[in-house]
């Protein structure tokens, strides 16, 4: 079975991300989007604060201080942009897959393989791409290849009580009988592909 090269496929996510992010306007930013608690703002301010936490971890870093949500500034566009190409920057570096990442989000000394911890990055994403794009009306557009890729990393995610746990990343997931796979996957992991019905 051939290595999943997941650098690669989150490249596109995150690139896919800032095709969506570059659309929002200053009115947008109070917009509410699928995660319950977050406006188009608070969205954006937990996507950067993940690029720079991820960041740190491809770097062998393990400061908690990193992970705490950020202050967008002036211009949250160009201040989430600036995040985005610091991870694309950071996840380019010769190796990246094969080192360990220290995840403190996940609780005091854990830390994932490379590869791994680079799926949660790029299944995050896909999905967060679609929660800013259903936001602001502008759906990701994706190659097949990479929401077969998002669907299968999303079929992984652990279900059952952490789904309702607060500040979980993910709810339960919601029952769908279509054949969108992007759809299928923010499906599974607790959206409704008909938000806000």
């Amino acid at each position: 079975m051939p290595t999943i090269d997941y650098v690669a496929l989150d490249t596109v996510a995150v690139l896919t991300s800032i095709e969506v992010a570059v659309t929002v306007t200053p009115d947008d930013l109070t917009r509410p989007t699928p995660c319950r608690a977050w406006t188009v703002y608070g969205l954006l301010a937990h996507m950067a604060t993940q690029h720079y936490g991820f960041a740190a971890a491809s770097r062998g870093e393990d400061d908690a201080d990193v992970w705490k949500v950020r202050d967008l500034g002036d211009d949250p566009v160009k201040a989430y942009v600036a995040s985005a190409e610091h991870a694309l920057e950071a996840f380019a570096q010769p190796g990246v897959a094969e080192r360990v990442f220290p995840l403190p989000e996940f609780g005091p000394g854990v830390s994932f393989p490379g590869a791994q911890a680079v799926s949660f990055h790029f299944i995050d994403y896909v999905v967060h791409s679609w929660d800013l794009g259903k936001s602001v009306g502008k759906r990701p557009a994706f190659e097949p290849a990479v929401l077969e890729a998002a669907l299968d990393v999303a079929k992984r995610v652990p279900t059952g009580e952490i789904r309702e746990a607060p500040g979980t990343p993910f709810g339960p997931d919601i029952a769908y009988t279509g054949t969108d796979l992007l759809d299928q996957t923010v499906a599974l992991l607790g959206r409704s592909p008909n938000w806000p019905n």
